[in-house]
């Protein structure tokens, strides 16, 4: 009878062995690890088991066993100090951190001045009294990354990239906290709005909307338009750029580690390239990356300003005899409308360019136009040097160019503002 007894008896936590409960535990997020600290005796001692926060602490924190070896901590110590530093972030840290860490990596061997110009971190009561001096909350995702790193010197190049024309160039540095609330905004048109970056050259700056108002949403990345036809200097339209701080961050980072902007010269410059856009004819390739300048468009009137950067390049194992020069270009223009330009005429850039087996040629260029998008297809007409007699025409693929985004302003639109509310009906163009 004893032993049904001891057959039957109910299954208690206590009774259960360790290794199914921790495998259970290992499941379980940060949060109810903690709280199984309060349910019993024997749960507190279990989940305060070192390895189960190995992977929060990677989760959450990002730390490599390396870091773990250099601090000379545990994982649930790691966790705890890490926590009480920056736990109000927990939810964007990972990825912001991610963010600077890829940048890093990338930079320090192409631009190693860039990487030295960052900043150290901001501490938390930097950024609480920015918040009391600009009389707004910071968005969390921009706090957490300024904890990482502070903006960076005023200098150049800027490390949010750069762009260079015969007669323009614009590099933007990432402001720091304290200027950056310098520049604060509280004038209409602009109101809350905080600036992210400036460049010295043009005055220009990409700026974040730390409050909803006159049609913006909360945390919105944009670049200002000034309407140049409004008499009204609150009539400014905005270039969207990001839905929110870490939107704008990681998406520009992912196209600078991935190599979708090119770094020339230590700078990073701000071309997208489609990996389609490339023609090859015979033995050169022609290949072609874009960019939108904001600093040089405005939405009222349209006039949308685009650069454009063409690499033409001869196969290194084409034959000596294959070497040709440029003579002339031909291009065929399409804007929205489906208006067509046609524009023909001698060399590129005022050059007439060489092309032999293995070189480069690239150049820089620009077109405006009266829609949000069009696209430009053409080709070159080249002689041979040995053979001056035949010439041959290199296609240049058809490449597309859209402005970001845009939202015209309310006080062009005639909208009603007071100094309570603003109710808005926006355009918005994509």
């Amino acid at each position: 009878m004893a032993a049904m007894e001891t057959d039957t008896a109910p299954l208690t936590l206590e009774s259960l062995p360790t290794d199914p409960l921790l495998l259970i535990l290992s499941f379980l997020d940060y949060r109810d690890l903690i709280n199984c600290c309060y349910v019993s005796r024997r749960l507190s001692q279990l989940s305060s088991h070192d390895p189960l926060w190995r992977r929060h602490c990677k989760k959450y924190w990002l730390i490599s066993e390396e870091e773990k070896t250099q601090k000379n901590q545990c994982w649930k110590s790691l966790f705890i100090d890490t926590y009480s530093d920056v736990g109000r972030y927990i939810d964007h840290y990972a990825a912001i951190k991610k963010a600077w860490d890829d940048l890093k990596k990338y930079l320090e061997p192409r631009c190693p001045r860039m990487v030295l110009s960052l900043k150290e971190g901001a501490r938390e009561e930097d950024l609480d009294a920015v918040e009391a001096q600009i009389g707004c909350k910071l968005p969390d995702d921009y706090r957490c990354s300024y904890r990482i790193h502070n903006g960076q010197k005023l200098v150049v190049p800027g490390l949010l990239g750069s762009m260079a024309l015969s007669n323009h160039y614009r590099s933007e540095d990432l402001l720091d906290v304290d200027t950056a609330a310098g520049g604060f905004q509280q004038r209409q048109g602009l109101k809350y709005c905080l600036p992210l970056t400036f460049c010295i050259h043009t005055g220009l700056s990409q700026y974040i909307a730390v409050e909803a108002a006159e049609g913006r949403n909360k945390n919105e990345v944009f670049y200002q338009c000034p309407d140049q036809m409004a008499r009204n200097p609150a009539a400014i339209d905005m270039f969207i750029i990001g839905a929110t701080f870490t939107d704008w961050f990681t998406s520009y980072v992912k196209n600078v580690v991935s190599g979708g902007f090119p770094i020339i010269r230590d700078q990073i410059f701000r071309y997208v390239h489609d990996p389609e856009c490339v023609a090859t004819t015979g033995d050169i390739t022609v290949s072609v990356s874009t960019s939108f300048l904001p600093e040089l468009s405005s939405v009222h009137p349209p006039h949308y300003f685009f650069t454009y950067r063409i690499r033409i390049e001869m196969s290194k194992d084409a034959l000596p005899e294959k070497a040709c020069q440029l003579d002339s270009r031909y291009w065929r223009i399409t804007n929205a409308k489906g208006d067509v330009e046609e524009v023909q005429g001698p060399g590129v850039v005022g050059e007439f360019p060489i092309i032999s087996p293995g070189r480069v040629y690239e150049y820089t260029s620009c077109t405006t136009f009266s829609t949000t998008s069009g696209y430009m297809e053409g080709y070159y007409t080249f002689h041979f040097l040995y053979f001056k007699d035949k010439i041959f025409n290199v296609a240049i693929p058809r490449f597309h160019m859209a402005c970001p985004t845009f939202r015209v302003s309310i006080a062009r639109l005639g909208y009603l503002m007071t100094s309570v509310t603003v109710i808005p009906i926006l355009e918005t163009i994509t």
